[in-house]
């Protein structure tokens, strides 16, 4: 059974920094690319960033640059580092996991919450103007 438990949300002003943990457990960490995902209140969840397998990336065009995903496969954990913090940066985030097909090279992942099947429960962040 996939496991996924998210922490170190929390209010901070904005221009500071936060990490987001996901502890991953159940599955073969390595078989499978994770995501980072936000959602607002009144607003559609987005992907905000993903790493494949061999911990290539992608990010949204709002978090390039000022967010960076990583991947312990040691200790079965994605992070998920933020910088510059913004309040429009403010959301409920989720880690999720996607189990790699026969036909997903080991550098794809995506950032679409559609291809995601497992999800951890959420870890809040407020930024503060």
């Amino acid at each position: 059974q996939v496991q996924l438990v998210e922490s170190g949300g929390g209010s901070v002003e904005a221009g500071g920094s936060l990490r987001l943990s996901c502890a991953a457990s159940g599955f073969i960490y390595g078989d499978y690319y994770m995501g980072w995902f936000r959602q607002a209140p009144g607003k559609e969840r987005e992907g905000v960033a993903c790493i494949a397998s061999d911990s290539s990336t992608s990010y949204a065009e709002s978090v390039e640059g000022r967010f960076t995903i990583s991947r312990d496969n040691a200790v079965n954990t994605v992070y998920l580092q933020m910088n510059s913090l913004k309040p429009e940066d403010t959301a409920m985030y989720y880690c999720a996991a996607r189990r790699r097909s026969l036909y997903d090279s080991v550098w794809y992942c995506s950032r679409s919450s559609s291809n995601f099947y497992d999800w951890g429960q959420g870890t809040q962040v407020t930024v503060s103007s």
